[in-house]
């Protein structure tokens, strides 16, 4: 369950505040081969299993900008802000990669409210770090800050 914040300006304030988890998602071949069909990056640590297997890995992993993508998944399940105009996605302050996904692992988010700010026209502007992990591994595959920009109604 995300935490809900019934309004943006709800959000000032809280910085340090722990969000929680996403579900986990498995990563599986046919999620890699999707993703590589549509970027075009069908490097073999990625999509071809029988080279990957004597790779430096033993088996083919996931690209890291999938891992990041995920990150779009994750957050409306770790935080939900209602009654805003509009909302924006600013980008990400930082991303990253610490650890490689194996195909077969399975990944979830965890969220923290890094800050949150009024800025220009009356706007909340959040940052959420979200801290993917893998299952059963010390070390998560991604860490990135990600920025949102509330409107006002």
């Amino acid at each position: 369950m995300p935490v809900i914040f019934e309004s943006p300006r709800d959000l000032l304030g809280k910085d340090g505040l722990e969000l929680g988890t996403s579900d986990w998602t498995l990563i599986d071949q046919a999620r890699i081969d999707g993703f590589a069909e549509v970027t075009g990056d069908r490097q073999w640590i990625h999509v071809d299993p029988a080279r990957a297997k004597t790779g430096p890995f033993g088996t083919t992993i996931a690209h890291g900008y999938l891992t990041l993508s995920l990150v779009n998944l994750f957050l409306p399940q770790i935080i939900e802000v209602r009654r805003f105009s509009m909302g924006i996605n600013i980008g990400c302050d930082s991303v990253r990669f610490l650890s490689p996904v194996k195909v077969g692992s399975r990944l979830r988010g965890v969220g923290q409210l890094i800050k949150a700010e009024e800025v220009k026209n009356g706007a909340i502007q959040s940052t959420v770090r979200v801290t993917v992990e893998i299952e059963g591994e010390p070390k998560p595959a991604c860490i990135v800050d990600t920025i949102s920009r509330y409107m006002p109604e």
